[in-house]
Order: C-alpha cells, then sequence, then structure tokens
C-alpha cells in the first residue's frame, strides 16, 4: 500500500525556518502579489497557527511570512513543479507533493523534504493521487481520493486508515494543541462529518447538512467544527465532543462556493470566503477557549481598517444581525431567523482566496490563488 523511509523527529527544539521578528517599520494594511508571474501558482496553504504560508508553483515552492508580509524564502527545482506544500509550524521541515504540467515528484507520493538539508529525507508512495497532506509534530496524515491514512511522524508507522466517500478536494483538518490530536473528516453519506479524537479512542459522527460537505475547519484544540455544504448559504459550528450543533449562521441566499472557513484563536469569531468575493465575519456564540460557556455572548466589537482595493464593513457592535421578522420564528421560513454576518470586507468576484486570522489583534490575513495578499 504504501512505503516509507525514516524521518527524524520534528520536536519543539527544531531550529526555526521563517524569521517572527516584527518589522521596525511595518505596513498595514497592506496588498501584495506572492509570486511573479511566470511561477503560475498551483496551491497555497496556511501553516498551523497562520503565522505564514506556502505557496506550491510550476517552478518549485515559496515560503511567506505574513505580518511583517515578506517572502522567507523559495526553492527552484527547474520547471519541477509542486501541487501540495504543506508546513510544520516555522521548522524546516515541510511535505511536498508533485503538481502542475511537469511534477517535480510523483503525484501519488508524499515527499518529507528537509530544508536545512535541502534534500527530501523520506517517503509515502500510494496506488493513487495524494489529495491533500496534514501535519502535526506527531501524526502525518495523508489524504487520498476515498481514504485517509495517519502515519507516526518519527518512523513512518500507519496507525490508522478511514475510508471516506468520494473526496477530490481532499477535505481533513486535524487539531494542532499537542495534549490532543482530533481529524475531522467526510463520512460515509452525504452531509456526514467524521470526528476522530484519537486521545479519547472515540469516534463521532454528525448529520452536518442535507447536501455534500464543501468546506471545514476546527478549532485549533479540536473543540469546535464549522461545516458548510455545497449550497454555501449555512455555516454550522458543533461540539466535537458530542456532535452537538451549537450555532447556525448564514452567508447569503443564493448558492456560493465556499473556499475556507477559519475561527480565530479565542473561539469568538469565524470568518468565511466564497467565490462570491465578499469574505463575512461572524460572532460566535460558542465557548472560547478557558471560558464558562454561561458566559458566552458574541457583543464585543471588531474593529480594522479596510485593505487595499478593498471594503470594509464593520458596524459598532460585534453581534450578527437578524432580520426584523426574526420575532416570528417558527411561524414564517427558518431563512427569516437567521444569523447575518456583522462585517463584510470585499474582494473581485470569482476568484479564489483563503482568508485567517492574523497574531495582531482586529486582524484578517487573506491570501489569493491570483497571487494576491492582504492583510488589514
Amino acid at each position: 500500500m504504501a512505503t516509507a523511509t525514516t524521518v527524524s523527529p520534528p520536536g519543539s527544539s527544531t531550529s526555526p525556518m521563517l524569521d517572527p521578528s516584527p518589522d521596525p517599520n511595518p505596513t498595514s494594511p497592506s496588498s501584495t502579489e506572492t509570486a511573479s508571474e511566470k511561477s503560475s501558482l498551483l496551491y497555497v496553504s496556511f501553516n498551523q497557527d497562520f503565522g505564514c504560508f506556502a505557496c506550491g508553483t510550476e517552478q518549485g515552492f515559496q515560503v511567506y511570512n505574513c505580518d511583517p508580509f515578506r517572502e522567507t524564502f523559495r526553492r527552484d527545482f527547474n520547471n519541477g513543479g509542486i501541487g501540495v506544500v504543506e508546513m510544520l509550524f516555522r521548522c524546516n521541515i515541510l511535505a511536498l507533493v508533485g503538481g502542475g504540467s511537469n511534477p517535480q515528484y510523483p503525484p501519488n507520493k508524499v515527499m518529507i523534504w528537509d530544508d536545512h538539508q535541502s534534500r527530501c529525507i523520506g517517503e509515502l508512495s500510494f496506488r493513487s493521487e495524494v489529495r491533500a497532506v496534514k501535519l502535526r509534530r506527531d501524526r502525518i496524515v495523508v489524504v487520498l481520493e476515498h481514504k485517509i491514512y495517519v502515519y507516526n511522524f518519527v518512523d513512518l508507522k500507519l496507525l490508522h486508515q478511514i475510508e471516506t466517500m468520494a473526496n477530490p478536494k481532499g477535505l481533513c483538518a486535524v487539531s494542532h494543541a499537542p495534549n490532543s490530536f482530533v481529524l475531522a473528516c467526510p463520512g460515509l453519506h452525504r452531509g456526514q462529518m467524521r470526528v476522530e479524537h484519537y486521545g479519547l479512542k472515540r469516534t463521532k459522527f454528525i448529520t452536518a447538512h442535507d447536501s455534500r460537505i464543501a468546506c471545514f475547519a476546527l478549532t485549533l484544540d479540536g473543540s469546535l467544527l464549522a461545516t458548510s455544504s455545497t449550497k454555501g448559504t449555512l455555516i454550522r459550528i458543533f461540539n466535537t465532543l458530542d456532535a452537538t450543533r451549537l450555532q447556525e449562521v448564514r452567508r447569503g441566499a443564493d448558492r456560493a462556493e465556499i473556499y475556507s472557513l477559519a475561527f480565530s484563536s479565542n473561539h469568538q469569531w469565524l470568518a468565511v470566503s466564497s467565490d462570491k468575493g465578499t469574505i463575512h465575519i461572524f460572532g460566535l456564540n460558542v465557548p472560547r477557549s478557558g471560558e464558562d460557556p454561561r458566559s458566552v455572548d458574541a457583543t464585543q466589537s471588531l474593529t480594522g481598517t479596510n485593505g487595499s482595493g478593498g471594503n470594509l464593513v464593520i458596524p459598532s457592535l460585534g453581534a450578527n444581525p437578524g432580520s426584523s421578522l426574526s420575532f416570528m420564528r417558527g411561524v414564517l421560513p427558518r431563512y427569516f431567523s437567521s444569523q447575518w454576518s456583522f462585517a463584510q470586507f470585499h474582494l473581485p468576484e470569482g476568484l479564489q482566496f483563503l482568508v485567517a486570522f492574523g497574531h495582531q489583534k482586529n486582524t484578517i490575513v487573506i491570501v489569493g490563488l491570483d497571487g494576491r495578499f492582504t492583510l488589514f
């Protein structure tokens, strides 16, 4: 099924790959091109703490720091394309999968790259194309169209296999808290999510939507799951331990393709990007990290300035607005009792953008597959 060679464990003592020190003269907000036209982007992903991101191109891969924005390094492979590049926080270990018109590596292999040695130090081979890779300090998760494999990072020993329904986008999410390992993936039925709590040896199935799952995200500790379907109108937030639905928010009334979902680190906000060209920010009525659930509210304000080329709309309160007819809940259709986003950031329609919350308070990071980076 898979072949592997040993990889040194990526412990916390690993030398940093990126310089996280702040720029003494930062410029914010900013909007910048991340790659030249000749290095067409094939793939973009944030690292685990959203402090930097990596781009796969037809010529190799590049790594950027988010704030302050700067290219940290790039590796060119003489026109060898990289279709998937996954970082491991800010250390020297990355996972690479070949892609593009002239792949650097076979698309059915995951290559473990050590940037200190500038070479691959391990590989995993499969019978079909690799759709995605997720890294933790202790695990490697490889996503194929119908299966997910979980490996131990130290010796690449296979620990678990999960069957899923057709998953051509390689949808999968993992938690990154050191004391818990939670994995979320599509189940075997339409609209179903599967959540694995490896520390608790517990599996939960969540009937999240009637339509197929299109996008989802976990909080860093894996306690909350946000999901959207191919309709793209509703986003639902679930407790992963007991599979209860905690909140439902509405992006809009018409269909949309959801590109990304992102929680803030304190579970206070949820950001959503779609093909409609609007980033939506929702306030969450869920327990924040270390907070008593009974004290939850979403009335604190989110302040900020709009980035270059966009238009940010923020009312005075962070509470999600609802319809003036919401008092007739149960009588009128559910649409009239929906919670809507309280802040929007407008971008060009039809382009694929990924969104995350920045490390500085009340900042949002947006990266587009057109090579555009925006911080506001």
